[in-house]
């Protein structure tokens, strides 16, 4: 699923394609928010970790899960 994730004071957002499901990302978030985790860690497909500091989260988008499609047709 696709997951934007705004930095304070950073021109564009982060945007990754992780495997974990949206409570996950969301527990994540809620941790860093909270202040029992200083840092926010996401994983994405490929093994790469996106760290930002809790305090400096703008704002995470949670997409949603993200069909494969197979084959030529456009539907």
């Amino acid at each position: 699923m696709e997951v934007k994730i705004g930095v304070q004071n950073a021109p564009r957002e982060i945007v990754i394609e992780s495997s974990q499901t949206a409570e996950e990302v969301q527990d994540a978030v809620a941790k860093a928010l909270e202040g029992t985790a200083k840092l926010f860690t996401l994983a994405d497909e490929h093994g790469r970790r996106v760290i930002v500091p809790a305090e400096r989260l703008a704002y995470v988008e949670i997409g949603e899960p993200a069909a494969r499609k197979v084959g030529f047709g456009t539907l």
